[in-house]
């Protein structure tokens, strides 16, 4: 990682899309006279900020409507299933995929390649989920390949302490330093091989202002796991196992624990 002179960081890592996903639903609405054509949120699910000038789904319409006048006021409906600040992509997913569902429901014919562009202006790892395969991503994260790497015969086990990082607290401490290893290649060996290898770069800075977060890490290999680490900023933690064999959650603990068998 290393920062820019336009002040974001350039970074490696991969991208990997997995079934946990928010529900979005957009309904045409209708163009009153005299009023001026808006779009309406409601939401529901976990909690999420009100502040709506700032909602990447709201965005995402304004971003269309400037070039395609006769894109509708709509009503969005956003049920929260991904926590907020965890560093799994809810909100990206959702202003991309608002893109994507105005698109297809509209029949405004953008191609992904123009709805990628659109979306990285709504955030940097937002042109992912355009395309939702995995990929290897630098610069801000925006400039994706294609990555051959099936982890279908794997299961996953997603740790959720509650815990929101923010962009800012999550940067602090970064120290910029050239990768010391190649992670397109590194992320093709065998998962086994990860831990000695693979680094996310926010986890020392996390475990920093949270130490707890290191103890979920020691957990997930206590119980198992074949590499762990935590996703994205934070402050979830992900475990990969072998197929089928995922410890049972301990409710006891107090974290939120999703399974991905």
């Amino acid at each position: 990682m290393e920062k820019r002179s336009d002040g974001y960081h350039n970074l490696e890592t991969v991208f990997y899309p997995l079934p946990l996903t928010d529900i979005l639903e957009v309904i045409a609405g209708e163009e009153l006279p005299g009023k001026e054509s808006a779009p309406t949120l409601s939401l529901s699910g976990l909690p999420i900020a009100r502040d709506q000038e700032n909602n990447l789904c709201l965005k995402a319409w304004h971003m269309l409507r400037q070039e395609h006048i006769h894109l509708p006021p709509v009503f969005i409906h956003l049920h929260k299933n991904i926590p907020m600040g965890a560093g799994l992509g809810g909100g990206s997913a959702d202003g991309a995929f608002t893109l994507l569902l105005l698109n297809e429901k509209f029949g405004l014919k953008l191609t992904n390649e123009k709805l990628a562009s659109y979306s990285l202006s709504l955030g940097s790892d937002c042109p992912f989920f355009i395309y939702n395969q995995p990929a290897f991503a630098s610069g801000r994260g925006e400039i994706m390949k294609p990555l051959n790497r099936d982890l279908s015969l794997y299961s996953f086990l997603i740790v959720n302490p509650g815990i929101h990082i923010g962009t800012a607290q999550a940067f602090s401490r970064i120290v910029p330093t050239p990768a010391p290893v190649n992670l397109a290649e590194s992320i093709m060996l065998p998962v086994e091989s990860w831990k000695d290898l693979i680094k996310n770069d926010f986890e020392e800075p996390a475990f920093f202002y949270y130490p707890v977060l290191k103890k979920i890490k020691t957990w997930l290999y206590d119980a198992g796991a074949l590499y762990a680490s935590m996703t994205g900023s934070g402050s979830c933690f992900y475990g990969i196992f072998p197929k089928n064999k995922l410890p049972v959650p301990d409710p006891g603990t107090g974290w939120d624990m999703h399974q991905i068998p």
